[in-house]
């Protein structure tokens, strides 16, 4: 059956007139980021000089017509948003922000500020909201819209969404500020209300829905693969005479909020989520990553046999989603996650559920020490051994190789790349600041040493501090790099890994008078240099570097 569209061009004051709008959990959450906002704002700012009553086309919206409320005498339509929610939820938080700012003791700040209360805030016992989003675990925009509460985004600690929802706020805020300082806010309101127009797809059958989306995608309408791949999965399901239907939509519905929630605002990780999902499944073994067109073709051809195994494509994927999340959210592998074919590799170890957590660790930690063997050590730019990953990371899921075979797989591919010449090729050579992950994932692996030397625990509160800060702010130079001494003052002989705050306060302390401060800091890498400070000089920094190097030696040569 060919799906009429009658599409409706309206203005953003007409769109959220007599309407609710939902966005379910089955869709991702508000992820746009500072440069969409900004985009935003400079079509108001464009909008606003090209004067007259000139509107502004902003995007299209596809909305999912669901049940009528009634609240006191008024009567609105609940939509669900299919697309279009991340620029509707940044306008709804520009209302609230104009209408925090309005002068309410002025009869027209006043009026305009209870009809954008009346909008925003419906008048009954819930008090219902314009805009209900999804996977908003703190109520943040909900307290906004009801508040106007805004928190510091450093304040959000349960979820990336929590927290991009917040600089959200933050940058409405601002842009008002600064529209208010030139021009009326009152204009604002006139400009967003009246000029922002949208074309608008309301629709009543859920599954028109998804045959709609393939439509506006043919058509150009920006899509993004992840989004295309749960439409045509739905779609399957929808086409589909199961007599247990709903049940099968309710299914699939709750495991694409998992995998939204799981998803968050990680950057990229939808889109590789999605290119690993479907090679690790492709149908045969290639030497490459599937690219996302491809992705989503192979998916949907193992998910069109039936709506079963649309459940089992969705459950595939939400697994892959969550094994790139773990394995993305281990910071002290920064240096050896940056190769996306080690990540692939990685991910495929991480689904293999029925290897031992042994096996597993054992073949993860081979991995790394291979990976970094080859990357970090050897230098080696992203394009070497592609296919040699790719290729074993297929087998390990489709063939089911196995522990001892990934095993096999793994070592050959540090063969040209020993840890001494490596190493020897690194003798003198300035670590910081190109190669700043390295040093710290260096210096990560040096500290697990020394805590199983001293028969200590490796000292995990201290590392997350570290990782959380970015490199400029935990790599101490113990040698400050202010003595000018540019020869040798980036070996890693003469670097360390401190605390974020420990390091800002040494700043360029003589190494002597750091002694104290490094003693203190519960990292044994910092307490190991303390009898060398009174005399730290180049041949100090020689001798350090040394003796690291040679432990590298040890430490990434083969894994057995």
């Amino acid at each position: 059956m060919t799906t009429r569209i009658q599409p409706q061009h309206i203005t953003f004051g007409d769109l959220i007139h007599g309407r609710l709008f939902r966005i379910p959990d089955y869709q991702r959450a508000y992820s746009w980021g500072a440069s969409n906002r900004r985009d935003l704002f400079e079509d108001l700012e464009r909008t606003s000089v090209a004067g007259g009553d000139r509107g502004h086309f902003m995007s299209t919206v596809v909305g999912l017509r669901r049940e009528k409320r009634t609240i006191i005498a008024n009567e609105y339509q609940v939509v669900d948003i299919v697309d279009g929610q991340q620029r509707l939820t940044t306008l709804v938080m520009l209302l609230k922000s104009i209408a925090k700012v309005l002068d309410r003791d002025d009869d027209v700040g006043r009026d305009i500020g209870q009809e954008i209360d009346r909008v925003l805030v419906k008048s009954d016992e819930a008090s219902l909201l314009l805009l209900q989003t999804n996977h908003d675990s703190s109520d943040y925009f909900a307290d906004y819209l009801r508040k106007g509460s805004n928190p510091n985004p450093r304040d959000a600690t349960t979820s990336l969404a929590d927290r991009e929802i917040l600089r959200a706020i933050r940058d409405c805020e601002r842009f008002v500020s600064r529209w208010q300082q030139s021009k009326p806010i009152v204009h604002l309101y006139a400009l967003i209300k009246n000029r922002l127009t949208f074309i608008f797809h309301e629709i009543e059958d859920e599954g028109a829905v998804y045959t709609v989306f393939d439509v506006l995608n043919s058509r150009g309408l920006d899509v993004s693969h992840v989004d295309r791949l749960k439409s045509q999965l739905m779609g399957i399901i929808f086409d589909s005479k199961s007599g247990n239907r709903e049940e099968l939509i309710e299914e699939v519905h709750n495991l694409w909020g998992d995998v939204y929630r799981c998803i968050g605002l990680r950057q990229g990780m939808s889109t590789e989520a999605l290119r690993f999902a479907a090679t690790l499944q492709n149908p045969n073994q290639i030497s490459r990553t599937l690219g996302e067109e491809d992705s989503v073709d192979v998916l949907t051809r193992r998910a069109a046999e039936s709506p079963l195994q649309v459940i089992e494509t969705t459950k595939w994927f939400l697994e892959v989603t969550r094994a790139v999340d773990e394995l993305r959210s281990d910071n002290r592998r920064s240096a050896v996650t940056d190769i996306a074919q080690a990540r692939l590799l990685a991910t495929a170890i991480l689904l293999r559920s029925d290897l031992s957590d042994a096996e597993r660790q054992h073949l993860l930690r081979a991995w790394e020490s291979v990976t970094f063997r080859i990357y970090g050590l050897g230098r080696k730019d992203a394009r070497w051994a592609v296919g040699d990953y790719i290729r074993l990371a297929w087998q390990t899921v489709a063939r089911q190789i196995s522990a001892g075979d990934i095993l096999k797989g793994i070592l050959p591919m540090g063969q040209d790349h020993s840890a001494e010449q490596s190493v020897d090729e690194l003798k003198g050579r300035a670590w910081y600041p190109h190669w700043a992950e390295d040093v710290r994932y260096f210096f990560a692996r040096y500290e697990e040493h020394l805590a199983k030397e001293a028969g200590q625990r490796f000292n995990s509160q201290h590392w997350n501090h570290i990782w959380e800060s970015s490199t400029v702010d935990s790599i101490e130079h113990i040698l400050p790099q202010s003595s000018g001494d540019e020869e040798y003052l980036h070996s890693i002989g003469n670097l360390l890994l401190l605390p974020p705050d420990i390091n800002s306060k040494l700043g360029a302390k003589r190494p002597a008078a750091k002694a104290d401060e490094y003693q203190h800091t519960g990292l044994l890498i910092a307490q190991e240099v303390v009898p060398q400070l009174q005399n730290w000089n180049r041949a100090a920094i020689e001798r350090r570097e040394k003796a690291l190097l040679d432990w590298a030696v040890q430490e990434w040569a083969d894994p057995v």
